[in-house]
């Protein structure tokens, strides 16, 4: 009974794929992430403060792990050709990770508690694909960095708090959801 249920899930994430509504929402999410990235701000050269990871969490956890997936994955992409510089796949699969995680945890963990849901599923994302996928590729693809990576997990630390905060109340809000929902139906 719970294979079917799991398949029912993944069919009607995908699903969201035909969904008008739903692409554009995307390609929105994409747009703010790219923004996001190059309104960033530097501390000391080692913390970076930025919003681009905020629409691939909210990407993953509104509408699915694949729709999360899909809009890291293009606002990696697309932000490397906007900001003229040369994509790197390691970080690209970090930046799909993060949406995928995101997305995978939300519908599978603390089902009826809103905040923890949230909130694992932002730790979980930003664990995996920013701290080990991301941090991974930065320590291979540029060498003169490794002594400012230490820092990643705070600034981590400090992002995940400020992105929990904003999606629990986008998603604490009865008319948002009710639209949210609204536009995940085909």
């Amino acid at each position: 009974m719970a294979a079917n249920n799991k398949g029912a899930a993944i069919k009607s994430d995908i699903r969201l794929f035909g969904s008008t509504k739903v692409l554009v929402l995307a390609a929105l999410l994409i747009a703010i992430s790219i923004v996001g990235k190059s309104l960033r701000v530097d501390f000391f050269s080692v913390i970076r403060i930025s919003a681009e990871t905020l629409p691939v969490l909210m990407a993953g956890i509104f509408f699915g792990p694949f729709i999360g997936a899909a809009v890291g994955a293009g606002a990696d992409l697309i932000g490397c050709l906007v900001t003229g510089m040369t994509p790197m796949p390691l970080i690209t699969v970090g930046a799909a990770a993060t949406g995928f995680f995101a997305g995978l945890a939300y519908n599978h963990v603390f089902r009826n508690k809103l905040l923890p849901r949230i909130a694992c599923s932002v730790v979980i994302a930003r664990l995996i694909g920013s701290l080990m996928i991301n941090t991974t590729g930065l320590y291979f693809l540029f060498p003169a960095m490794r002594p400012q990576l230490i820092w990643r997990p705070l600034t981590n630390l400090i992002m995940a708090v400020i992105e929990t905060f904003i999606i629990y109340m986008l998603m604490s809000n009865k008319a948002f959801t009710a639209q949210l929902e609204k536009i995940k139906r085909k």
